[in-house]
């Protein structure tokens, strides 16, 4: 008999192609709409974690003052009496600071670095052989202006230490040629005149003049090598700012990080944007090329956490945030250092009460192409009120300027 044998047909289910370029195309779309959400979560992170960075500085500071009743002092540090050279102020045997420290070296034991504020509190063996044949550092330890060829010849390893808590995430700068990076610098006030001097020269001395200099224009939180304190801040913690978030180098022409050499003396007092005619016009958040920017990428913004002068540590209130780095000569020179941050639309300052506050690049700064504070021909007059607006007002610690406008919302 024969049989027949029905062979059933399996009917397999799937997409068509059109279905799964369908699918794919919906996916993609989704995937460019969640991509910016997540970078934009990353960056408000990290933006938190800069800002936190701040606070724990502000509350650093606050508990220096209570422990030695004064602010720690921008430039401060030791000295020697006959002025000995940078060379020697390099070596173990002669090394001292020529009063050149930042107002982050006192702050270490302060941020949980008491590890490290030992070794630069104390007599440091530079080889680390043991013997003390020449090649020890004395306590407070070596120039905070060496080289790098100075450290390879005598290493002073606290000048070459990263803190974590004086980065800024959002910052991606690190390594070499740069000894030891921060993202945070005391506030100077509003006028560049001897922000790189202040009160004493680097043997100690002071003259009358010079005295008379600084009481006249440094009128911001720091006054370079001359001790502070809150009571100073007579316009009032909350209303004044005492340090603010600064850029570092990437090794371009970046006008944030690399400061630009004015080639005509003294003109950054009497025009705080004279810089600005070596912008990059197709570019103007870099230099032209062959601008004369200052020094190296070792001598960059921000890249010696433990070196006083205003290009590494300290920043004013003249320009907004973001605008230009305009100097009056080479690296350890005064001049116009405006705050800057890798944040979009501003960046971080720190107030005298602890408080931290995103000031954005339009807050309002007065006459940017007017003179500073000080008391030659073409300056505004010593005891004037800020030249530059809100932006100048919160950066004096007591010219009793009126603040209306509320910063912290």
């Amino acid at each position: 008999m024969n049989r027949r044998i029905m062979l059933g047909t399996k009917i397999q289910k799937g997409f068509t192609l059109v279905e799964l370029l369908v699918v794919i195309a919906i996916i993609g779309v989704l995937v460019g709409l969640l991509l910016p959400a997540v970078q934009a979560a990353r960056e408000a992170a990290r933006r938190m974690s800069c800002s936190n960075n701040f606070k724990q500085i502000g509350l650093a500071l606050h508990n220096y003052h209570s422990a030695y009743k004064q602010l720690p002092e921008q430039m401060g540090g030791t000295t020697r009496n006959p002025i000995t050279t940078d060379a020697a102020a390099a070596l173990p045997a002669t090394g001292n600071h020529k009063l050149r420290l930042s107002w982050l070296v006192g702050l270490t034991p302060f941020m949980e670095q008491q590890a490290l504020w030992e070794k630069i509190s104390n007599p440091l063996d530079a080889d680390g052989d043991g013997t003390t044949t020449g090649d020890v550092w004395p306590a407070m330890g070596a120039s905070p202006l060496m080289t790098l060829a100075q450290h390879a010849a005598n290493r002073y390893e606290p000048w070459l230490t990263e803190i974590p808590t004086l980065r800024c995430p959002s910052d991606p700068g690190a390594g070499l040629p740069n000894h030891a990076r921060t993202n945070y610098a005391a506030c100077l006030g509003d006028s560049p005149w001897r922000n790189n001097l202040g009160l004493r020269y680097t043997n100690g001395a002071k003259t009358s003049l010079g005295s008379q200099y600084t009481r006249e224009s440094m009128r911001g939180v720091f006054v370079p090598r001359q001790p502070t304190k809150f009571r100073d801040i007579l316009d009032g913690l909350a209303n004044t700012i005492c340090a603010g978030e600064i850029n570092t180098d990437l090794g371009d022409r970046d006008i944030t990080t690399r400061p630009l050499n004015h080639p005509t003396l003294n003109e950054p007092r009497q025009n705080a944007s004279a810089c600005e005619q070596y912008l990059d016009p197709e570019r103007p958040r870099y230099w032209v090329t062959g601008a004369p920017t200052t020094g190296t990428a070792e001598n960059a913004r921000g890249s010696k956490w433990a070196l006083g002068f205003p290009q590494f540590t300290g920043m004013t209130t003249i320009l907004p945030p973001n605008r230009e780095l305009c100097m009056n000569g080479f690296a350890t020179s005064w001049g116009v250092v405006p705050p800057s941050s890798r944040h979009q639309g501003g960046c971080h300052v720190l107030m005298a009460d602890g408080a931290v506050i995103f000031i954005t690049d339009s807050i309002e700064a007065g006459d940017s192409n007017g003179p500073s504070v000080h008391r030659f021909a073409g300056g505004v007059a010593p005891g004037s009120e800020s030249p530059y607006g809100l932006w100048g007002a919160l950066g004096t610690r007591g010219s009793k300027e009126t603040i209306e406008e509320q910063l912290n919302q």
